[in-house]
């Protein structure tokens, strides 16, 4: 009868996990002026060895974009993060990726955010 009333609370986790298996490239060397000078925020980037993205964080999509090339997520912690796909992908208009979430959905490390096609990236 009190089992949900007393049940505890699943700890929230403040750990980021790589969204993509491949090579980890510094922020600053990022072939991209806007990404490379810390403009957007920190982070880094990553050549990818797959086609999926997965989430990096428990937490919320905030945004996708209309060309499918960037989800924004808001983690359990607050944070925002931003996951880009790509140089110059806005430009493909949506070619070649296919997002499995929408905004508003509740995700969880691991969870399939989006597939691409690496070769049209």
């Amino acid at each position: 009868m009190f089992e949900k009333l007393f049940k505890k609370k699943e700890a929230m986790d403040n750990n980021l996990y790589a969204p993509i298996e491949g090579e980890y490239i510094e922020l600053e060397k990022i072939p991209d002026k806007v990404f490379a000078s810390g403009m957007i925020g920190t982070g880094c980037g990553i050549v990818p060895k797959g086609e999926k993205v997965t989430a990096p964080v428990n937490g919320e999509i905030i945004m996708v974009a209309d060309t499918k090339h960037a989800i924004g997520i808001k983690s359990e912690m607050g944070a925002e993060i931003l996951l880009h796909i790509g140089l110059e992908t806005v430009a493909m208009n949506g070619e070649g990726f296919e997002v499995l979430v929408k905004v508003g959905d509740k995700i969880k490390v691991g969870q399939d955010l989006l597939r691409f096609d690496l070769k049209k990236n």
